[in-house]
């Protein structure tokens, strides 16, 4: 396992921060090519400078900036469509360009990047593997997270289609939903000590999760490891979604 993406590329959105960086070292440690994209370039060039990853700076808010970009990154053998953002409104407040810019970044962003990489492999006839990394948001109605649970409930509903679809052609998807992770974008959401108590308190093994926990189920539900496994949202979340 330790080398299992030795000679294997893999395209990684959102790779800057959280839980696609540590994605994106984790692959690498154990043999792949990174391609990472995100949209903060400082973030692109700490990372190539630590496991020497290609790197592509776009605003996945842009449709035809993210579509040109997924197309400059290929070919890849695999995609991890990380990348992602949040607001905190309540709903009366949530206003609709909050709404589509989330729903731009966490929903239709990975369905761009995500046609891009599949009509490549299956032009090749090449089978393939995509994780969309969505959230437990998607099963849970959070207080003041509207249009984030929104998109990604509406990723998930995506992961399904595009597992029927895509499964037929040989790549598989599987979405992963975590818990809080400890990123720079969860701490902004859950700062609060009160919020974050009531969240904790629901959480059987006691803590929010690392982004290398998240990580090597993104490796596992990749690689062939996971052959059998197509379509599931896969909660990482230490029994949340138990009680």
């Amino acid at each position: 396992m330790q080398m299992e993406f030795q000679g294997k590329t893999v395209l990684v959105t959102g790779a800057g921060k959280g839980i696609g960086r540590a994605t994106a070292t984790m692959l690498a440690a154990r043999g792949a090519e990174v391609v990472a994209l995100t949209r903060s370039p400082s973030d692109l060039d700490s990372l190539k400078a630590e496991i020497g990853c290609r790197t592509i700076a776009v605003d996945l808010a842009d449709p035809a900036a993210t579509r040109a970009a997924a197309r400059e990154a290929g070919p890849v053998d695999y995609l991890v469509n990380n990348a992602g953002t949040t607001a905190l409104d309540s709903f009366l407040d949530l206003t609709v360009e909050t709404m589509n810019h989330l729903l731009a970044v966490n929903t239709v962003a990975p369905m761009i990047v995500a046609q891009e990489y599949a009509r490549d492999r299956i032009a090749r006839g090449l089978k393939g593997s995509i994780v969309n990394v969505s959230s437990v948001s998607s099963f849970i109605g959070f207080a003041d997270h509207a249009a984030y649970c929104a998109s990604k409930g509406a990723l998930d509903a995506m992961t399904r289609v595009m597992a029927n679809e895509l499964g037929r052609q040989g790549i598989r998807v599987n979405a992963v939903n975590p818990t809080v992770t400890l990123t720079p974008m969860a701490v902004k959401a859950w700062s609060d000590p009160a919020k974050s108590a009531g969240m904790m308190n629901r959480i059987p093994v006691g803590r929010f999760a690392d982004p290398d926990d998240v990580a090597e189920v993104i490796l596992y539900l990749l690689s062939d490891r996971a052959a059998m496994v197509n379509g599931i949202a896969m909660p990482v979340d230490g029994g949340f979604m138990i009680n």
